[in-house]
């Protein structure tokens, strides 16, 4: 028996400052592992990311280069088709109602059309600038009868 009255033995009291002490050591090496755990896990994402990246560059490059080769493999389909036949002549796309009709357009014969020759008109032209020759070629005449009607007016 002790004499404490109430008390605690004092082999078994705990002083409150040891208590405190024991619980702010706990509670730093628990934040220590918090921020620990925390750094792992900030390198673990950040080596994750960099595989990740490496590893879509490399299949980027692998794509390019087998586009590439399709590529070469289509030009070179290309050349030799292109040697084997040469190729057809562009046609003009037909546009309204015989692009919706599908009607051929017909050669007139335009052998006997003539084209009116007036003065006036050859005049007007020469002073935007018509060139005699194409002048003459336009109307059907000489030059030197263009240039007879340029001189008369």
């Amino acid at each position: 028996m002790d004499d404490s009255w109430g008390r605690k033995p004092a082999a078994l009291r705990v002083r409150a400052n040891d208590r405190e002490a024991a619980r702010a050591a706990d509670r730093e090496r628990r934040a220590l592992e918090r921020a620990a755990s925390a750094d792992a896990r900030i390198e673990a994402r950040a080596a994750a990311r960099d595989a990740a990246s490496q590893a879509r560059e490399a299949a980027r490059t692998a794509r390019r280069v087998e586009e590439e080769a399709r590529a070469a493999v289509r030009r070179e389909a290309a050349a030799t088709v292109a040697e084997e036949e040469p190729a057809a002549p562009r046609r003009r796309r037909s546009t309204g109602a015989i692009a919706r009709t599908g009607m051929p357009t017909e050669e007139r014969d335009t052998r006997s059309y003539r084209t009116v020759v007036d003065e006036d008109r050859i005049r007007a032209l020469a002073k935007r600038g018509a060139s005699v020759t194409g002048l003459a070629g336009a109307f059907g005449l000489s030059v030197a009868e263009v240039e007879a009607v340029l001189a008369a007016g």
